[in-house]
């Protein structure tokens, strides 16, 4: 598997990741509904933010990865 497919893969999971932890967010903190039945809070944030900000760093650092302009070789 080359670099850039690798990094679309990781891409198209960062995605899902942000979709589903930013619903559980909003359902949180705007509708003060917990969508999964506990809410577990850290430092008084929902979990699920911080797993939507995780996603998001990790969806930037994929975009950043297949623009950049190294080789496409394979890590053999």
């Amino acid at each position: 598997m080359n670099k850039k497919t690798a990094l679309a893969i990781i891409l198209i999971l960062s995605i899902a990741g942000i979709l589903f932890s930013g619903y559980l967010s909003y359902s949180e903190i705007v509708k003060k509904f917990c969508a999964l039945g506990t809410c577990i809070n850290v430092a008084g944030v929902p979990a699920c933010v911080y797993g939507f900000f995780m996603y998001l760093i990790i969806f930037i650092i994929s975009i950043m990865g297949i623009k950049s302009r190294g080789g496409n070789k394979d890590a053999n």
